[in-house]
């Protein structure tokens, strides 16, 4: 029997910066091979709420949830932070995030930005590492670039070696901040082909896109945020196809190109 445990839980979180409220009491589930897509306009909450997700952000109030276990907080309000590095470092090294701007690094090479990670934060062995992170490389078709360092490769090629690195953690999940949005049309379609593939491999990921097309396509359950609150959530199938809210059927009218 499947775990009914949730991968990833978030219960009526709230995040502001300063007075700014940018979420304003967000519930998200991703149970095990979940495909969850946020989507909405620029400003909405997305990105936060994935970095919220990560711990890279603070947030003020509600839960976050990682297989069942509840995030320990000290503090309240804005001063709240939390309570153990220890489970931090844990739940990070088990959410792999793959950001926007592939953030390699550039003295490195493809194979030895792969290989950093697991080495050092997990401190696994270097021949097991090698091995796995060649094979993550030939996965997301990049296994020939090795030895090249970063500025050699295409904005395509290095989010694959970020989506490839993020891999090499052995995640439980994996999260996604608007991959293909700093890229071309032609490269877009390497990295879409690439997560494609994890989802049909039934990988949990949770997306944060621009890119509707690639929501529908390999997400389980799409949310739309506006204004730091889920306006209308559901499958794919429903959101994009019989939108209810006035302003998800705006926001989709106004993604559509000609």
């Amino acid at each position: 029997m499947p775990d009914p445990t949730p991968v990833i839980e978030i219960r009526n979180l709230h995040k502001a910066y300063g007075s700014l409220e940018v979420l304003k009491g967000v519930h998200v589930t991703a149970h095990r091979g979940d495909v969850v897509s946020l989507i909405g306009s620029s400003g909405s909450g997305k990105s936060t709420l994935l970095r919220c997700c990560n711990l890279l952000e603070d947030s003020q109030q509600g839960e976050i949830l990682f297989k069942g276990e509840p995030v320990q907080w000290r503090g309240e309000n804005h001063a709240r932070r939390p309570a153990d590095p220890k489970q931090v470092l844990r739940i990070r090294t088990n959410l792999s995030m793959v950001f926007q701007q592939f953030n390699l690094w550039a003295h490195m090479t493809i194979l030895q930005n792969v290989m950093e990670a697991p080495l050092t934060v997990l401190g696994r062995d270097r021949a097991t590492v090698e091995a796995a992170a060649r094979g993550y490389l030939d996965k997301v078709g990049i296994g020939d670039k090795c030895d090249a360092f970063p500025a050699q490769l295409s904005g395509g090629q290095q989010q694959r070696a970020a989506i490839a690195r993020g891999l090499c953690m052995e995640p439980e999940a994996l999260l996604f901040d608007e991959p293909t949005s700093a890229l071309d049309p032609e490269l877009e379609q390497e990295v879409v082909k690439v997560i494609k593939d994890l989802a049909a491999e039934g990988r949990t990921m949770i997306i944060v896109t621009h890119d509707m097309k690639m929501a529908h396509d390999v997400s389980d359950h799409v949310v739309f945020l506006h204004q730091g609150l889920i306006e209308e959530e559901g499958p794919p199938e429903t959101l994009f196809g019989a939108p209810k809210s006035e302003r998800l059927q705006g926001f989709l009218k106004s993604t559509t190109h000609a």
